[in-house]
């Protein structure tokens, strides 16, 4: 059997007859930077404490070996990241904060308390991204946080997210990476309102209160994010999709769109070209809704594809932010982190190894028979080669040679965590 650089040899013609240059193709892949998610690691549960997780979040699944500490959690990342190819991110919420046995609340948190993230990520070369912590608190109990029509409630909120900005500001500059610090909150209703007007005007006004001090984009940059419904929010969300990206069009915040917060029937793949009209940047929360926002393990499916050719048609990876958002406690948490990200990383090679020059000649001349029939021989052309070469070449195993490296780390390390 040819070894992975004869396939990819091999490979490598076959796409140059169709015009497409599978080296160029790499080098582009290479520069992509994925931002994992910490909450993987131990099923949205973080270092405050918290008995329940709130704000409509469910997590199911009881496989043993979860991360207890801030140490086994970085550990368990180290190992996923070296078994995916290329310098990637980390996306931390603020409950995952490193308080040393203090109780300090959420509206006071300093950049002090992520001081050991900050220095594991400079170790290793990782851009950190920021979450404010807006669920699992009694002060979001009744469901509302920025929209809460009680003052004091809304005040405390606020100030955790001015909090969040500054310590999204110091993680930036001390990495020289700008850190994406993205706004979502639960607030809704699981039952009809009447009231729909006051708390969007609420939420608006927090915004603005959370947003008003400036800082360097090159070390900052705010992102808000909507969401269709969630559970205890069915009827109505504050935070919709319309009033977000009203928001952000008129502040030029980055505009976070989640795979799993719209219409199951909805193509987030298809609003990518209009939102890109009006906003600069794009945050990208990639995730698998099934039946709904369920927040499944990501794969290879059509949607992704779809998001991925939209990426690389348009030619907006520059502008895009491509963060996971995901957690399943029913498999190995280490391997659900490695299947996601790496089917995140194929959907982006196969859109980069598409004959993007010969399917916009076809479509611009009218030829709408070649087109198609071109979308549908590219799907086996052989893509899984310049994978399998790309992951040797970035010395991580190609193919299924992954698991095993897991499958060590569980019977040697999670395996021993009660």
């Amino acid at each position: 059997m040819p070894d992975l650089e004869q396939r990819y040899n091999l490979a490598k013609e076959q796409f140059a007859e169709w015009g497409v240059d599978a080296d160029a193709a790499l080098q582009q892949l290479s520069q992509v930077a994925i931002s994992m998610h910490c909450w993987q690691g131990d099923d949205v549960t973080g270092f405050e404490g918290a008995d329940e997780l709130g704000g409509g979040l469910a997590v199911t699944g009881s496989y043993p070996g979860k991360a207890r500490t801030p140490d086994e959690l970085r550990a368990d990342l180290d190992k996923a990241y070296a078994l995916i190819p290329g310098d990637h991110r980390l996306n931390l919420h603020a409950c995952y904060a490193e308080l040393d046995g203090a109780t300090v609340e959420r509206d006071e948190l300093q950049p002090e308390h992520f001081a050991s993230w900050i220095d594991w990520a400079k170790t290793n070369n990782h851009g950190l991204d920021f979450n404010p912590t807006y669920f699992s608190h009694p002060k979001a109990d009744d469901g509302f946080t920025l929209s809460s029509p009680d003052e004091g409630v809304r005040k405390f909120w606020i100030d955790h997210g001015i909090a969040c900005r500054e310590i999204g500001a110091s993680m930036g500059a001390a990495l020289g990476s700008p850190c994406v610090t993205n706004i979502w909150i639960p607030d809704g209703y699981k039952d009809l309102p009447i009231d729909r007007r006051g708390p969007r005007e609420r939420l608006a006004a927090s915004l603005d209160a959370i947003l008003a001090k400036p800082y360097d984009k090159q070390h900052l940059l705010d992102a808000v994010e909507s969401k269709l419904f969630g559970i205890g929010s069915e009827s109505y969300v504050v935070g919709s999709h319309e009033f977000y990206l009203g928001y952000a069009v008129k502040n030029q915040t980055v505009l976070c769109l989640d795979a799993g917060h719209f219409h199951p029937t909805e193509l987030l793949a298809d609003k990518l070209t209009s939102v890109f009209q009006y906003v600069d940047q794009v945050l990208l929360h990639v995730s698998r809704g099934v039946r709904w926002d369920s927040d499944h393990v990501v794969l290879l499916t059509d949607e992704l594809n779809a998001l991925a050719q939209e990426l690389v048609r348009g030619e907006y990876l520059g502008r895009t932010h491509i963060g996971l958002d995901f957690f399943d406690a029913s498999i190995n948490r280490v391997a659900a982190w490695v299947i996601g990200t790496r089917a995140t990383l194929k959907s982006l090679l196969r859109a980069m190894l598409e004959p993007i020059d010969r399917l916009t000649a076809a479509e611009q001349s009218g030829d709408l028979t070649t087109r198609l029939a071109l979308l549908e021989e590219a799907k086996q052309m052989p893509w899984g080669a310049v994978w399998d070469y790309h992951c040797e070449r970035s010395g991580v195993p190609a193919s299924d040679a992954w698991l095993a490296e897991v499958k060590r780390y569980e019977s040697d390390v999670l395996a021993k965590r009660n």
